[in-house]
């Protein structure tokens, strides 16, 4: 492995005292980073909806995964899909979590949004 001149070289700063964590990229802080904020996660296209209750204290989730869309659109999608279950929920990362055993209604309107719906996990 050939030696590094600087520390530039090995990657940058990866950690501060003052700020904590800071991503490689924009060197900002994690919790200020814009970079990651514009990706598009990638995948095969197919949204994919399963009801999970594995370490939530036996409350059911119902969990979206593979929307191929920037995390402000998930964001308005996020929302929609709560009102339109009557339900709370979240976004986290690129899994949108909408509380309760969703599958039907939510399979549907994505559908009828035009995605490629899979219910996945039984």
């Amino acid at each position: 492995m050939p030696k590094a001149k600087s520390f530039a070289d090995l990657g940058g700063l990866v950690y501060s005292t003052e700020v904590g964590k800071t991503c490689p990229s924009c060197k900002q802080a994690i919790n200020n980073c814009t970079c990651s904020d514009d990706e598009t996660p990638e995948g095969d296209g197919v949204v994919r909806v399963r009801y999970e209750r594995k370490g939530r204290g036996g409350k059911g989730v119902t969990l979206i995964e593979g929307i191929l869309e920037k995390k402000e659109k998930l964001k308005i999608i996020t929302k929609e899909l709560k009102k339109k279950c009557g339900v709370g929920g979240a976004l986290k990362e690129h899994t949108v979590e909408i509380q309760g055993d969703q599958r039907d209604l939510i399979t549907q309107l994505l559908s009828d949004k035009g995605y490629t719906v899979k219910r996945s996990g039984g």
